[in-house]
């Protein structure tokens, strides 16, 4: 339905989630947080979901936090603002944890929460007339939850230059910051951004979920324990169908 605050599509292995608050700048609220989160709990259960999608309607991917509802905060004690942030921060956990790929695909803006809505994700396709920023600072906000995400992504310094000064990046400055994956022209960007996709769901499903699982879990270990780590998931990868099945194709030819 038009009204709702998250358009979710399941077709040829793709679900895509479209952030529908087009008038606000599919600025982020409560029933979009509960929204994403119904919507991550069905991709991880539903065979036929090899990729989860996250667009935006509209002119915009999402401008962040809903003000209106951050105003409204400012009455609520401080454990229930902790609760109502911690929803969100369950999406972004969600993401990270989910054993499929989580594309956002980017146009407009992406700021605030918004920019931490596609720094969660693991592939970030980005319009090349696309922005990217974490303006909370003018606001008197601190970008406080995303910081976890981008510290990882572009290191302490352009995080702290990012999060001090709010200032915006063009695509291609994001994206040799980190934040995004590739940029792609204006002129073919349905296009191209659909090649990418069905390229990847045509993956081998537990090859990915294997790939997500070890790279995230390298954080923090060092050098000698990521190698123990690699040579169990090299373990895992050897035991799975389709690695059977790859390399069987691959000697008949």
């Amino acid at each position: 339905m038009s009204g709702d605050p998250l358009l979710v599509v399941c077709a040829d292995g793709l679900l895509t989630l479209t952030l529908n608050r087009p008038d606000k700048r599919n600025a982020i609220d409560t029933p979009m947080v509960e929204a994403l989160l119904t919507a991550l709990a069905r991709a991880e259960l539903d065979a036929a979901v090899r990729v989860v999608v996250v667009r935006g309607a509209g002119p915009d991917f999402c401008a962040g936090a809903d003000l209106a509802e951050l105003l409204g905060s400012v009455n609520r004690t401080m454990e229930e603002n902790a609760q109502s942030a911690a929803r969100l921060g369950d999406v972004f956990v969600g993401m990270r944890a989910l054993p499929k790929p989580v594309v956002a695909v980017v146009h407009g803006r992406a700021l605030a929460g918004g920019c931490g809505l596609a720094t969660a994700c693991d592939l970030v396709l980005a319009r090349a007339d696309a922005q990217f920023g974490y303006p909370e600072v003018r606001r008197g906000f601190v970008p406080a939850m995303v910081m976890a995400m981008l510290r990882r992504v572009t290191g302490e310094k352009a995080a702290f230059d990012l999060v001090a000064t709010g200032r915006l990046l063009g695509a291609d400055e994001a994206c040799a910051l980190g934040l995004a994956s590739r940029v792609l022209g204006p002129d073919r960007f349905e296009n191209d951004v659909g090649d990418i996709l069905e390229a990847l769901a045509a993956q081998s499903a537990s090859t990915l979920a294997l790939i997500k699982r070890q790279l995230y879990e390298l954080d923090g270990r060092s050098f000698a324990e990521g190698i123990r780590l690699g040579a169990e998931v090299n373990a895992v990868a050897r035991t799975t169908p389709d690695f059977r099945r790859a390399i069987e194709a691959f000697l008949r030819k």
